[in-house]
């Protein structure tokens, strides 16, 4: 059992500015109000805040992130495309880059801090300074392909931190991605590559557009080497703590133990709660708990409990925050220490018994299972 979270922090994250009005046409023209984008600095001070005064935090050691270097992001990311990401910081306004994904003059510098954060939270683990660490950062990262913007991100911080394993001699690495939405960037950055597991849960929403030409069904089992190495359960809408027990029982943990990783590296959102306004999952703060439960118990098996997690979605500006306490909670092994105020919808589990099916059923015509 690890005693304590290492978590990394930089104040340059809050800089991302990603406006008001997602929606500029059509509904806001009607409203007096129109809402922020979700993807906003207050989620992320709001989750530091949970953090600090909330009951783990005799448990959290908070450490100074860093700003990524060009040529780390390069060990994932395209050069040019990291250029473009430069280039798109030269603005004024909040500006839309593709789809709900806004730039502004601060997103260059909160995207290389949020890069850094988890380099340096990679770095932390492989030193043995912590065998827990934690990258509490934004913009967020899984949707970001080697050179393609997606879905409010702009560098893939979980795959550069996979990546900087890889680099420093661990030998098979596995990112475990619970974000509601599909790991579509880390997915299709590893995707022929046998070293480097991706593991996505997640509602079952297909692809949003040309950008983001991945559905995250299980038939996207990787690529020539990679064949097997990609796995992903695509939960029907609705699915509860029960679903998302059943597929750390039923899926992760039977492949990660096939896989054998050095490394867990965790994609860590928190928009499968039941009031989030981009997930339509009921995970409750019990479900979060259990979810970070197990990850702690299949890195203490595997890996000598060595996890490494980046904060990704979770859009609920103050449930999400309760829901990162609990699952930090569940990878410390101890209770949540907190009143879940907002538990009473139903646990929607049934269905997702056919997704696991079809997960098992794929990665076994592939030799996997």
């Amino acid at each position: 059992m690890s005693a304590a979270i290492d978590v990394f922090w930089h104040d340059d994250c809050l800089r991302h500015d990603t406006g008001r009005g997602l929606f500029e046409a059509g509904p806001s023209a009607l409203l007096d109000v129109p809402e922020r984008h979700p993807e906003n600095a207050d989620r992320l001070r709001n989750l530091r805040s949970a953090l600090e005064r909330g009951p783990l935090r005799d448990a959290l050691r908070f450490r100074e992130g860093r700003h990524a270097l060009r040529d780390e992001l390069e060990r994932f990311h395209d050069p040019d495309y990291v250029a473009g990401v430069e280039a798109l910081s030269h603005t004024d306004s909040v500006d839309r880059v593709i789809g709900p994904t806004f730039a502004s003059a601060g997103t260059w510098d909160a995207a290389r801090a949020a890069a850094g954060c988890a380099l340096a939270a990679a770095d932390a683990v492989l030193d043995g300074e912590t065998r827990l660490a934690y990258a509490l950062v934004r913009p967020p990262g899984h949707h970001a392909a080697r050179a393609a913007v997606d879905g409010y991100c702009f560098f893939n911080n979980a795959a550069l931190a996979a990546q900087r394993a890889r680099d420093r001699g661990i030998e098979r690495v596995a990112v475990v991605d619970w974000d509601v939405h599909h790991g579509n960037g880390t997915q299709s950055g590893f995707y022929d590559r046998a070293d480097v597991l991706t593991l996505s849960m997640h509602m079952d929403h297909r692809s949003w557009g040309r950008n983001h030409p991945e559905q995250g069904t299980p038939d996207e089992l990787g690529a020539g080497a990679g064949r097997g190495a990609n796995v992903n359960v695509a939960l029907p809408y609705g699915c509860g703590d029960r679903a998302y027990a059943a597929v750390f029982e039923e899926v992760v943990a039977p492949v990660l133990r096939r896989f054998g990783p050095g490394l867990i590296v965790c994609a860590a959102g928190q928009d499968a709660s039941q009031f989030d306004p981009n997930g339509r999952q009921c995970v409750t703060l019990a479900g979060f708990h259990a979810i970070g439960e197990a990850v702690a118990g299949l890195a203490e098996e595997l890996c000598d409990g060595r996890v490494v997690a980046t904060q990704e979605g979770g859009y609920g500006p103050t449930y999400s925050a309760l829901c990162l306490v609990a699952t930090l909670a569940g990878l410390l092994r101890r209770p949540t220490g907190l009143e879940d105020p907002l538990a009473y919808l139903p646990d929607g589990g049934a269905g997702h018994g056919g997704a696991v099916a079809a997960t098992l059923a794929a990665l076994a015509s592939c030799g996997s299972s």
